[in-house]
């Protein structure tokens, strides 16, 4: 394992990984790669969680109060979301699954970046859900946020136009099971990684944690690139301690991404 603290040899060596086959890298975000363009982190000290306490999901599904609280927070996360812009991390990993260097983008994060920087929709993989819309949880079908905004001021539960189904913003809540079909993918993309690169993820949140261990074993070599220790820092290839942005950005600006 070697740890890296130089910002340009960390540079230098993120722009080495387009050598690696086309295809090849699969990368796995955290809230990390978002902070640099505001979003506030969720379970570091001082972030969202130990402020206020996360709603369950069982807690939305059976109480009003709870859920037009999870709405409230939504409409405020969501002011925070639609300033935001992708950093030069976003775009460098846009720019590699746009060259096909990138194999795969899994991310925990729920704020949409990815997809505002241009990053196809079939090399993303969003763990934990989006954001920026709702979805019914009985028939699926999808909603925009905004048009819910009447109904919480009112004080009602927004339910579907289709099946009178709840509406839930399409994030996967504490106690809610995870998406089966992305976690499957995700494993399968880990399985096939050459490089594993996991950018700004404490890895502490299961079962997603579990995936570079997956990358390991599949004979993967694991580079973390966060600010922090993380629990898997022992089967990493590289610790890269520098700053995302400026760290990925080197992509950017030696590739024309």
């Amino acid at each position: 394992m070697k740890e890296i603290t130089s910002l340009s040899e960390a540079q230098d060596f993120v722009c080495s990984l387009v050598e690696i086959g086309p295809g090849e890298i699969v990368a796995f975000t955290g809230a990390g790669i978002s902070t640099e363009s505001g979003i506030p982190d969720f379970r570091s000290p001082g972030g969202i969680w130990s402020k206020m306490q996360p709603i369950q999901y069982q807690d939305f599904v059976r109480d009003e109060k709870s859920r037009l609280e999870d709405w409230r927070r939504r409409f405020e996360m969501q002011t925070c979301f639609q300033k935001a812009r992708p950093n030069a991390a976003h775009r460098a990993l846009a720019g590699l699954a746009n060259s096909g260097q990138l194999g795969m983008i899994i991310t925990q994060n729920v704020d949409g970046l990815h997809q505002v920087s241009g990053v196809p929709g079939d090399k993303l993989i969003e763990l934990h859900g989006n954001s920026t819309y709702a979805t019914c949880l009985d028939c699926g079908a999808r909603a925009a946020l905004e048009d819910q905004r009447s109904k919480v001021a009112a004080r009602q539960t927004p339910e579907c136009e289709i099946c009178g189904g709840l509406l839930k913003a399409a994030v996967v809540s504490f106690g809610q099971a995870m998406p089966q079909i992305a976690l499957a993918r995700a494993e399968s993309a880990a399985q096939q990684a050459r490089v594993f690169l996991v950018i700004g993820s404490s890895l502490v949140v299961h079962p997603a944690a579990q995936l570079p261990i997956v990358a390991v074993k599949s004979g993967a070599e694991l580079v973390i690139i966060n600010r922090d220790p993380t629990p898997l820092d022992a089967y990493a290839d590289k610790l890269i301690r520098t700053p995302i942005a400026k760290t990925l950005g080197s992509l950017t600006d030696t590739l024309g991404f």
